[in-house]
């Protein structure tokens, strides 16, 4: 039943992206056999024009080392598809464009982030079953100009800082008004918002504990 559900999505999110005028995107490559058994799809499947800055897999991260191997993709759990097909389609009519930073995360990439942040009001606290990133059901997002260029959001990833909490008072305006528009575009797709921080919004039984997944991000 995976792969015809993963077809239907992908068919849904082009019809959807060339009715809003979205350029052809690069053929997303076809998953690693474990991801698509556990469910995860690529996040471009769902929003063909998503900028994918998976910063993990970068050292430009609150670690400053790489956690994700080189060509880590965004993938998520097939339950948050529709939601993110729907907000980016209420985006793209405002001439925006979601930015991923980081979606699935592995367990191991989890307790490395622990071990260098251990603060629950920053970093989940790695257990014995999977929540959140780690369930792939929670994406971390800015937005972008169709272009590409980032809009003012008020802080940078991972700034953990006051001024990240999602309804943070001392940001500017544009700030504020950026990220409201990230908000309503998401809750239009039925994803919530972590209130501590703005790029960060939950999918459906996001909170629900689960068995770890086995996938690998790549």
């Amino acid at each position: 039943m995976i792969k015809p559900m993963i077809r239907a999505l992908v068919a849904a999110a082009t019809l959807l992206a060339a009715a809003a005028g979205v350029a052809d995107a690069a053929p997303v490559p076809p998953l690693n056999p474990t991801a698509a058994a556990e469910g995860l799809v690529d996040v471009r499947t769902a929003v063909p024009d998503a900028i994918v800055d998976m910063r993990y897999a970068t050292s430009d991260n609150f670690t400053h080392v790489r956690l994700y191997p080189a060509g880590a993709r965004c993938l998520v759990h097939k339950s948050m598809a529709p939601g993110l097909t729907r907000a980016a389609a209420q985006l793209r009519g405002k001439g925006l464009r979601l930015v991923f930073w980081d979606c699935y995360r592995p367990h191991a990439a989890q307790v490395k982030m622990w071990e260098k942040v251990p603060n629950p009001a920053w970093v989940a606290k790695p257990g014995n079953q999977a929540t959140s990133h780690e369930s792939a059901r929670s994406v971390d997002v800015t937005l972008a100009h169709r272009d590409g260029r980032r809009l003012d959001m008020g802080t940078g990833f991972d700034d953990f800082s006051p001024s990240s909490h999602a309804n943070a008072p001392g940001i500017s305006m544009v700030a504020q008004q950026n990220r409201a528009t990230l908000r309503g575009a998401m809750a239009a797709g039925g994803l919530s918002q972590y209130e501590g921080e703005w790029w960060h919004y939950d999918g459906p039984g996001a909170k629900t504990p689960r068995p770890h997944l086995k996938a690998p991000v790549n």
